[in-house]
């Protein structure tokens, strides 16, 4: 062990304030991280379970979906399939309905109730696709939308759907899932696709879009712009001359305001990382101010014996390291457990109005979590040098005349 390091192992700081005010400030850079890679996290996959990452649609597009039809086979989809940054390319029909149910009365026997009454109509966006529930006739429902109708698993509903001709058919609620974005205009209901086929008049062989699933490392709007490019060359090369000309489209494209909000949340977290390496950072400096001029006989002992000002600089920079590394420790575990419960159980609840999600969510990436605790970490021993300074201006002779 050198002189440094034994004699930084004797020396304590007084009272825990230095160690709390550390283990706060990690505690809450993590949250920001966690929170921030939440929202990307589950908006990112709310929106790609909605419409995918990217979008094959004819040019010419039809509002209800009934009227343009592309084969679920063309020629392109091979290329597209094998494409690096593709996971996975899904044929999907998409189509507007208004899903009708008995009215519920606000109350019972005529009893007034604080509950409002559930409508008796929705529109909603109707999604036909390979497994989108598990038989024909039935449908798979957002809990949030089944809990504003008052329906439930096993309940019939009659669905119109809207075009040229009015065409109505009844569904039974096979299944209820979670919706991530679950504001009103963004309601999937999911069915088989041979339902819709038969609904729009439709063979086997007919689909109104593709849906293309990108791996991660393409699923930012960077990344997706790339892939968008990449895929609608394909599309353009391998479209023969009297098949339905398509093209590409990204979920960046249509829910720019999504993807804009992320970046906004991804700034606030730079924000709140550097406020708290500050706060924590002068916390630490006021610490080590205090214990510097508390020693200061001792540091002219030090120097009576021969000690550099480099070596005695480090016998306090490694004090203070120590209580940095503790409050990062104990600020870490903290965090981390508060994530695990807010995962588990949702505990804090959002507007999804306003957040586009009901809860905050928080998801853990290993990497840019070390990677902000090494930064904070780094960040903060280089603000205590500033202290340290003090040590050259003490002399040893006038210590040891004031003892």
């Amino acid at each position: 062990m050198t002189a440094p390091a034994f004699i930084a192992s004797r020396l304590r700081f007084k009272g825990r304030l230095p160690l709390l005010c550390i283990a706060l400030s990690f505690f809450v850079i993590i949250l920001a991280v966690a929170i921030s890679g939440g929202f990307r996290y589950e908006i990112r996959r709310g929106v790609g379970a909605i419409s995918g990452d990217l979008q094959i649609v004819p040019q010419k597009q039809s509002l209800f979906g009934e009227e343009v039809a592309l084969e679920r086979h063309p020629s392109w989809l091979e290329h597209v399939q094998n494409h690096p940054a593709v996971e996975e390319v899904v044929p999907v029909i998409d189509r507007i309905g208004i899903i009708r149910t008995t009215p519920t009365p606000a109350g019972e026997g005529g009893a007034l109730t604080d509950s409002p009454a559930a409508p008796d109509m929705q529109g909603v966006l109707f999604k036909g696709m390979p497994g989108g529930a598990d038989s024909s006739g039935c449908v798979r429902m957002p809990r949030q939308l089944a809990e504003r109708l008052r329906l439930s698993e096993g309940e019939k509903i009659t669905v119109y759907f809207i075009g040229e001709k009015t065409k109505a058919r009844r569904f039974t609620i096979e299944s209820l899932y979670e919706s991530i974005l679950d504001a009103d205009d963004k309601m999937v209901v999911y069915l088989p696709l041979e339902d819709l086929q038969r609904v729009n008049g439709w063979t086997a062989e007919q689909v109104s879009s593709f849906e293309v699933q990108l791996k991660d490392a393409y699923k930012d709007p960077e990344g997706q712009q790339e892939a968008k490019g990449a895929v609608g060359s394909l599309l353009f090369l391998y479209t023969p001359e009297g098949e339905t000309p398509v093209w590409c489209q990204s979920s960046a494209d249509r829910y720019p305001q999504l993807f804009d909000w992320l970046t906004l949340i991804d700034s606030n977290v730079v924000f709140i990382l550097i406020l708290m390496v500050i706060v924590a950072g002068f916390n630490m400096i006021s610490g080590l101010l205090i214990l510097l001029f508390e020693s200061t006989s001792a540091i002219g002992t030090f120097k009576a014996f021969g000690m550099r000002d480099r070596d005695i600089r480090k016998v306090y920079l490694r004090l203070s390291a120590d209580i940095v590394f503790k409050g990062l420790v104990y600020g870490n575990a903290a965090a981390l457990l508060l994530c695990a419960l807010q995962d588990r159980f949702h505990l804090l609840k959002l507007d999804p109005v306003n957040y586009f999600v009901s809860f905050v969510p928080v998801h853990i990436q290993w990497p840019v979590l070390l990677t902000a605790d090494l930064v904070a970490f780094a960040a903060i021993v280089l603000l205590l040098q500033l202290p340290c300074t003090f040590i050259s201006k003490v002399d040893p002779a006038q210590t040891m005349r004031m003892e």
